[in-house]
């Protein structure tokens, strides 16, 4: 695996089944109260399909789950620069026991009808996306998991997607917008260090193999 500079390699890797993820992510954890999980990594790195793993299997246990995507909060405002919105629309609204209805700054001006939302209920809210466990709101955090991924793969597979469901067109225009996009996330991650502050790396490319499975590691990523 081809990390970006100055990200150490996690390992050795254990293959494990969803329901060990989420169970390993929040040892030792509360969730009669309320629990905040970041899953947080590259662009591509598997994020999102973690993310709906640890969401099926909370629900499948009986844990009320909601996921917030700090894509929706980015969304036509910043790549980076929303760490307020999403402490002071999500996260504190949350800690503080009610419901979340929050309406990003770049949805109205541009026609996104709707709000971020986190029904009252909930007990373990997952907060998926690059600079997810950003320092900015560690304190808002219980838990964070690191997808690690190699920078060719999580390109490609990248470009893929969003050329498959036209987010940016062709795929000259994917690749102008990666390059953009990569522009900001490298310096970003490379000052925010989420790895280090992750209670497990699972492995987002390569796989592990078996379907429903994740290859992880809980080696602390300090280095």
């Amino acid at each position: 695996m081809r990390l970006h500079d100055g990200e150490p390699a996690a390992g050795p890797w254990r293959r494990a089944a969803g329901g060990e993820v989420l169970v390993e992510l929040l040892a030792g954890l509360d969730l009669a109260g309320r629990v905040v999980a970041a899953v947080d990594g590259r662009s591509a790195a598997g994020k999102t399909t973690l993310t709906a793993a640890l969401h099926a299997e909370a629900t499948h246990r009986g844990v009320p789950c909601a996921v917030v995507h700090t894509d929706d909060l980015a969304w036509h405002h910043s790549f980076f620069d929303w760490a307020d919105l999403l402490a002071d629309g999500v996260l504190r609204p949350f800690r503080a026991g009610g419901a979340v209805r929050f309406v990003p700054p770049g949805w109205r001006p541009n026609g996104r009808d709707g709000a971020v939302e986190v029904p009252a209920g909930t007990r373990l809210l997952l907060v998926e996306g690059v600079g997810a466990a950003r320092r900015d709101v560690t304190g808002l955090l219980d838990a964070v998991a690191w997808v690690q991924s190699d920078v060719e793969v999580a390109r490609a597979r990248g470009l893929a997607r969003d050329v498959a469901s036209g987010v940016n067109g062709d795929p000259e225009q994917a690749e102008a917008f990666w390059d953009e996009w990569d522009r900001e996330e490298v310096p970003f991650q490379a000052a925010q260090r989420p790895w280090e502050r992750a209670r497990l790396v699972v492995a987002g490319t390569g796989g592990a193999g078996v379907p429903g499975t994740f290859l992880v590691s809980t080696r602390p990523l300090a280095g």
